[in-house]
């Protein structure tokens, strides 16, 4: 993650020229989970793909799709001064004390 941070940071400040405000990068991250959102819906939820917009190859355009959220989430912690390999630690040690047993224990996860 720490290199991918980088890499971010490297394209921005040079090919990107600069930032942009964390409020813009907040609002193109939530731009960029819709995109996400529209095609997860239609691929694997009740709504119907218009004609003519299915994608020729869903899985290239859903993994565009996720690595667009992610590159504009790096861009974002890295604004913020996040390091999201240390994030992303935490969250999993808390899940892994908070959730043990709770999704094993949920009846409605039973077969």
């Amino acid at each position: 993650m720490k290199a991918m941070q980088s890499q971010v940071d490297q394209w921005i400040t040079t090919t990107g020229v600069r930032y942009f405000s964390e409020m813009t990068n907040m609002a193109l991250l939530t731009e960029e989970v819709g995109e996400l959102a529209r095609i997860v819906a239609r691929q694997y939820g009740d709504q119907s793909w218009k004609p003519g917009a299915e994608p020729e190859d869903f899985q290239a355009a859903l993994a565009g799709e996720m690595a667009d959220v992610l590159w504009t989430l790096i861009a974002l912690a890295n604004q913020c001064d996040v390091d999201l390999s240390a994030a992303f630690a935490t969250t999993m040690e808390k899940k892994n004390w908070r959730d043990s047993d709770r999704h094993r224990n949920n009846p409605k996860l039973q077969s």
